[in-house]
Formats: structure tokens, sequence, C-alpha cells
């Protein structure tokens, strides 16, 4: 039996537990296409095609691409490469089921939701604390929140405990849903300007956002940029578009 070795530089914990493997797959039905980033040992792969999903699963790590692609498993296929910097040419709908380095996390979230081809879900094995800031478990919104919550709605389905990994992590880690994932907040409305002024309001989170906004827009709102709801970020940029026309 082979054994491997995560990778610091990776970033990799593998998963060791397959209930948690099969609680990630809940979404999952029967002939769906689902990409997995960094399969590792194939814990969770083995979970996808049980399920009866067909998969492409990107590897960067040498080695861990050999071991899964010798295998010749029907409905999966494997590529060798770094998930951020492969065209995976897919056009059909799909999901993604990962569990991802959490040093990539934003990027991994970001390039997903940003990309032509969104998928139609993410259901995203990530640190724990950043699961909760993206759901606004403490009812304060963030950048990151707000950012993904304009493309889809976002879930927290459970915790998952540091033991479940090889190597076991400094911290848990929490199963997060994202789900109805589309660019309908931007069919009237332009996405760079949105983005633009979600990242001024958030540049200092102690000042009140009419501060924060005043080099681009007046407004008069007392609360800080936590305190705001996607709704809110939406108001403010229609507001300033309908001054542009």
């Amino acid at each position: 039996m082979v054994i491997f070795f995560p990778k610091k530089s990776l970033g990799q914990n593998f998963l060791i537990q397959p209930q948690v493997a099969l609680d990630m797959a809940f979404s999952v039905s029967n002939s769906d296409l689902v990409v997995e980033i960094g399969p590792g040992t194939g814990a969770l792969t083995k979970k996808l095609l049980e399920k009866g999903a067909r998969v492409i699963a990107v590897e960067k790590d040498n080695l861990l691409y050999k071991r899964l692609s010798e295998e010749n498993v029907d409905n999966l296929e494997v590529i060798h490469g770094d998930v951020l910097e492969t065209d995976l040419f897919i056009k059909e709908p799909y999901k993604i089921v990962a569990n991802i380095p959490y040093y990539i996390t934003g990027k991994i979230i970001r390039h997903f939701l940003e990309t032509e081809n969104q998928p139609t879900s993410m259901t995203l094995l990530i640190q724990k604390e950043v699961a909760e800031r993206i759901v606004a478990k403490d009812s304060k919104e963030s950048l990151l929140s707000i950012s993904v919550k304009v493309y889809g709605n976002p879930t927290y389905i459970k915790t998952v405990k540091r033991g479940n990994f090889n190597p076991i992590p400094k911290v848990d880690s929490a199963i997060l849903h994202i789900e109805n994932i589309s660019r309908d907040n931007f069919k009237n409305l332009d996405e760079n300007l949105f983005f633009k002024v979600l990242k001024t309001g958030f540049s200092s989170k102690r000042k009140k956002v009419s501060k924060n906004l005043k080099s681009l827009i007046r407004i008069e709102d007392p609360r800080r940029p936590e305190d705001l709801s996607l709704k809110d970020w939406l108001d403010i940029v229609r507001k300033m578009s309908q001054q542009f026309q």
C-alpha cells in the first residue's frame, strides 16, 4: 500500500472520515457533473462516484494525480493542474464539491463565483471561522459575506472537528453550501461598479459607511459597513448608476 504524506506547501489536510465525505455529497444526484478540487487520497471522490455523479477531479500534486488517474474508474476524469489556472472547458451545468486548502479559500470562491460559466452550487469544506463569516453568523456582514451573497445563498451545514483530517489542523472546519448561484443581481447593474463601491465601503470598518463612500456618493447613513445588508449595498449602487445616467 502506498502511503502519501501531506504537503504543507499545498495546504494538504486529507479527509479521513467517510461520513464527512458523505455529508458533503448531500446535494449530489445521479448523473450530476461535479468538479472536485484537490481530491487528495480520494475519500470524497469515492462518495461522489457512489452517488452516481460524473466527476472531474483537478489535482495539483504530481503523485496524487498519478495514483488517481491510474485507477481508470468510470465517470471519473482526472486533470493535473492548478484549478485557478486551468480552463476546464465545461459547457453544461455543474456543481463544485471540495475540501479546499485554507490558504486559498477566498481565491477559489471568488474564482468560481465570478467566472463566466458559474457552477449551480458549491459545497466546500473550509475553515470554520471563514464559513461563519460568510453566513454572517454574528449578524455582522463583511466584504467576504456580501461578495458571496450577491451571487448565491450560503448555508452553514455543519461543523467538522479537526480530528477528521490528516494531518490534524489547528482549527475546526465546516461544510459551507452555496446554492442558486447566478448573476441575476447584475442584470441591470454594473458588476465592476458594485465591487468598487463594496470595497470602498469596507475600507474602514469602524467608520460610518457614509464617510467611507464620500468620494463616490453622498448618502446619509449612520451605520457601519457591517450593518448593511446585500439589499442596502445594491440600493446604493443603483442610486449611483442613476446619477451617472
